[in-house]
């Protein structure tokens, strides 16, 4: 399978890469080539020296598009539209798993303070935009820190929300190749309102407690 992530120069798309390039093909994107390309190589050399022979390449994000199995879009909030708009025809049947949340630092504002789009959430905003993909919102709550520290498994339930039931189940079996996750069917995409409001509250917490990264667990499964 191969896996484009946009915007996978940044810390979370860097960490899933990671995670990801163990058994895929993962294509970085980023607005510059370059960047990509060295995101790329940095990804090759962390799991080269762990004996894992990864397919990792950095393209620009309308190449990657084109080029991904599945889309993930790492892009910051205020750019997250500007980026897909050019990019509907490649992403159009495919799954864009949506990992965006509505922070207020998009107009300089705090990162505790949610803002959200009048959609209601990132990933509607999303679906909204690419009326012919197949949208499932994923990876809000999970730390980049943590991503990043292949020595140990991540301890986070991934909460997992979208409108259709198979590409749902693509990523959620995706999720749970990550050591340590489980992966929660949380319902229809609407629910991403909630899930994305949650990564603030982490935020805080990472903060008041000088913490190097919270995680959520849902109890009672």
């Amino acid at each position: 399978m191969k896996i484009a992530i946009l915007g996978g120069t940044g810390e979370q798309g860097f960490g899933l890469a990671l995670r990801f390039a163990k058994n895929h093909e993962v294509i970085i994107g980023s607005r510059k080539k370059e960047r990509a390309e060295d995101a790329a190589e940095k990804v090759k050399s962390i799991l080269k020296e762990r004996g894992i022979d990864a397919n990792v390449r950095g393209l620009e994000n309308k190449d990657a598009a084109k080029e991904g199995d599945i889309v993930i879009l790492s892009l910051p909030y205020e750019y997250t539209l500007s980026t897909i708009k050019d990019l509907k025809e490649h992403l159009d049947g495919k799954i864009v798993v949506s990992i965006g949340v509505p922070l207020a630092t998009a107009i300089g504002d705090k990162p505790t303070r949610p803002l959200p789009p009048p959609q209601g959430s990132v990933a509607e905003m999303v679906q909204e935009k690419l009326k012919n993909s197949k949208v499932v919102s994923a990876f809000q709550n999970v730390c980049c820190r943590a991503l990043e520290d292949l020595d140990n498994p991540v301890d986070c339930d991934i909460l997992v929300c979208g409108d259709d039931e198979e590409a749902k189940k693509v990523v959620m079996e995706l999720a749970e190749e990550i050591e340590g996750v489980r992966a929660i069917d949380c319902g229809e995409l609407e629910m991403s309102r909630i899930i994305e409001q949650i990564t603030p509250l982490l935020i805080k917490l990472n903060i008041k407690y000088k913490l190097k990264g919270t995680g959520i667990r849902i109890t009672g499964f």
